[in-house]
């Protein structure tokens, strides 16, 4: 193999660097509700991916047989994300009933 392609935990790392500090960007940035979920979602992903990357190349398969610790962790995350996406958009629709919109900073007029 070339070693010009030869891609390693790094450039993974470096791209979920990438991933968290976008998620990070658009959290603080985001006014709209959805955009901080999708923020979030960028997070997540980061993370699934740091799991996936260090399975493969920190902890290498046993006797020819793959780990799937990493795997699995990577699953989870993504159900728990897709859990916290139903939960966090009923939310914003039922907000969207009571307030006719879904800007952040009209939250802070509700009482609790």
């Amino acid at each position: 193999m070339n070693p010009v392609f030869d891609i390693g935990l790094t450039h993974f790392l470096l791209v979920s660097i990438l991933l968290v500090a976008a998620g990070i960007a658009t959290m603080l940035t985001k006014r709209n509700a959805i955009g901080v979920l999708i923020g979030v979602e960028l997070v997540l992903n980061a993370a699934g991916l740091n799991f996936v990357a260090f399975n493969r190349y920190a902890w290498p398969s046993k006797d020819g047989v793959l780990l799937a610790d990493g795997m699995l962790f990577a699953i989870f995350i993504i159900v728990l994300a897709a859990a916290e996406a139903a939960v966090a958009l009923a939310i914003f629709l039922n907000f969207y009933n009571n307030v006719n919109s879904i800007d952040i900073e009209a939250a802070a007029e509700l009482n609790g």
